[in-house]
Order: structure tokens, then sequence, then C-alpha cells
């Protein structure tokens, strides 16, 4: 081979240690992104325990071997909390301190019993069920990133093979006791795989969650940070081109708002406004969208609609919202709301359109008197 053991384990160690600090850095910046910490901690322990499987190389000692094994169980074992963190949102820390005190103790216990051949196998074979483990979770969570995910998906099931492969090696060549540091094809194989794994997992996790903070900081801005439902600005950075035919769009403005606001105060009013996004949310469907475009007006885009079911979505909305009676610290409050409707027929109609149709009803409803629906000429009146 062109570098010797010692080399491969020097370069993983210093790839490991990279990793590890960059992954600290960008953690400490935040420190919401609590998988980043799982990582570079796990990476830690990862290159301790190099550290001293490196020490065996040069002179084998069964003590730095087995701390060795028990510092890389442990450090896989937080990378996979860190996986699991990533991929799914939450830590399942029973299975993961499960999989590793199994492991450590087993691996423990061959050597306790002066069986340090069986306990490398063990030990190999631990690493490579906690891998398998980050490998499954990359695999489930896919849909986020296909191509990214699945790389780094095969990336970890490599690497378990490699770490399985130094077990079955062992196993095969019958060393149930060493008397030096393991030495054969798989071991040579595994230290490859290892950086090759280091370089490729580490950048692809990087990509990853930057790919993950920009799409969820471009969510945010798409987001009425009061109520949650979508700003003006998503709705007219969406495609204003023709819309389909069956387009509804409904515009609807809480009547009297200013009133509310000046009795009751501002709190009271974003409370009122609130409770009424949360309606909005239970009338429509799921491919509907909803949105604030400012102060007390919001709208509805329903696509596959009739004047007939945007007409009866939004009359639901506002007389429930007439019932709705919304317990403030300064006294309860009930409110009413008007809305105007246009939908897209056979005629070709931009969105943008069919929003100034939909607003120039809503304001006739609200001339009429307000707390109706106004559609093509006629409203349902409260």
């Amino acid at each position: 081979m062109l570098f010797d053991q010692l080399s491969f384990l020097v370069a993983i160690g210093f790839s490991g240690a990279s990793l590890g600090i960059t992954l600290f850095v960008m953690w400490s910046v935040g420190r919401s992104e609590t998988h980043l910490l799982n990582w570079s901690a796990g990476l830690a322990l990862l290159v301790a325990g190099v550290a001293f499987f490196s020490t065996v190389v040069e002179r084998y000692d069964a003590g730095f071997l087995l701390a060795s094994f028990l510092l890389l169980i442990a450090g896989f074992g937080l990378v996979n909390a860190g996986c699991a963190k990533f991929c799914t949102g939450r830590t399942d820390w029973t299975l993961t301190a499960a999989s590793v005190a199994i492991g450590i103790f087993m691996t423990s216990g061959a050597f306790a019993l002066g069986y340090s051949g069986i306990g490398t196998m063990i030990g190999n074979l631990a690493i490579g069920a906690l891998l398998l483990l980050s490998a499954r979770y990359y695999w489930f969570a896919r849909a986020e990133s296909p191509t990214l995910m699945t790389v780094n998906a095969s990336l970890f099931a490599l690497t378990a093979v490699s770490f399985i492969a130094c077990g079955y090696a062992l196993a095969h060549q019958g060393q149930i006791i060493l008397t030096s540091r393991p030495a054969n094809w798989a071991e040579e194989i595994n230290s490859i795989m290892v950086i090759a794994a280091l370089t490729g997992i580490g950048t692809l996790s990087l990509t990853l969650n930057q790919i993950r903070i920009a799409n969820r900081h471009k969510s945010d801005a798409m987001k009425d940070a009061l109520t949650g439902l979508l700003n003006r600005r998503a709705l007219f950075d969406s495609d204003m081109d023709i819309a389909p035919m069956g387009t509804a769009v409904v515009m609807m403005d809480l009547d009297y708002f200013k009133k509310i606001n000046d009795r009751f105060g501002h709190d009271s009013g974003d409370q009122i406004l609130k409770a009424f996004a949360e309606l909005i949310r239970a009338n429509i469907r799921s491919n509907d969208l909803a949105a604030r475009m400012g102060g007390e007006e919001f709208c509805i885009i329903m696509p596959d609609s009739s004047p007939k079911s945007a007409a009866a979505v939004a009359d639901r909305i506002r007389s429930q919202i007439e019932v709705t009676i919304v317990q403030t610290a300064n006294g309860p409050i009930r409110a009413t709301v008007s809305a105007g409707i246009a939908v897209r027929s056979a005629e070709p109609e931009t969105l943008r359109s069919l929003l100034n149709r939909a607003d120039a009803a809503l304001y006739e409803a609200k001339a009429s008197g307000r707390n109706r629906v106004q559609i093509s000429g006629f409203s349902l009146a409260a």
C-alpha cells in the first residue's frame, strides 16, 4: 500500500478533528442546532479512540486497544444521536444509550476474560450496527433531499460494512486472542473507507444543514409573524401568470377593526387576528393557500373550486367568527367579517386580476352593510 497503517490513522485523526471543530463552531453561533453539538462531541471521542488505536500500531497493548474501542463505540453513538435529531427532529436517547451500553458491556466483557480477539470482533460489530442505524435515519428522511440524503445513507452503510468486515476477518482467521494489532485486508479497506466517509459525510452533512437553514429562513420570510399564515410577499412572489380554470380568490376583511383596537387595545386586536386566522386554517383544504395581506385583511386562494363552493367556505368562516367570543385582558370581544369572491371561469385571467376583482367585491360587501359575502353581483347576507 502507498501509506502504512499509522499514516492512515493520522489522516483520520486530523480529518475528524477538523470536522469536529467546524461543527462545534457552527453550533456555538446559534446553539439551536443540537445535532451539530452531538456530532462534534462524537467526533472528539472518535479522534481520542483513533489516538489510542495508533499507539497499538507501534506497540500492542490490550488495554489501549480496549480503550480505543470503548471511545469509538461511544463516539459513533453520539454521531448516531445527531443523525436521529437531524433526520427526525428528535433523538431516541433510549435506543442510542442501549446500543452503546450493550456494545461497551460485551466488548469489555470479552477483553476482561482475556479474549481480546473476540472483544475486537464485538467492538467492530457494535460500531457497524450504530453506523447502520445512522444510515437508516438518512434513508427514511431522503424525501427532503433525495440525492444528498441517499448518498449520505450509502456512505454510512458502506462504512458500517467495512467495520463488520474487520470483525469477520478476525473470526475467519480464528484470532480469539490477539498478541498484536489487527492487521488484515479488512483493516486496510476500513482505514480507506473511514477517511472517505469522514470527508464525504462531513461535506454532505454541512451542505444539508445549510440548505435546511436557508429554507427555514425563506419560509420565515414568507410567513406573517402574528398569525403564522403566509404574508403578502409570499402571495405576490407566487406565479402571477394565467390562473388555472376554477381558481377562486376570497378576500376577507374584519369589520370595524380600528374601533376594536381603539376600544380594547392593540394586544386584544392581535388576539382577534390570531383567532380569525385559526378559523381560516380550520375551514380550508390542505391545497388551499391562506395569507394575511396586512392589517385586518386576509386572502384565500382555492384551486379546483366554484363560486358556490368558495362562497360556502367564506360564509362558514363568516358565521363562525360572528359567534366566536375572544376573551381578552380588557374584556370579551366579538367581531364580524366581510368577504369578496372572484372565480376564474372560461376566460383567461391572471391571479392578480382575480385578486383585484375579489377586492372590489369585498368593498361591495362592506358598502352593502358588512358581515356578508359578495360574489358575481349577488351577496350572501348575515
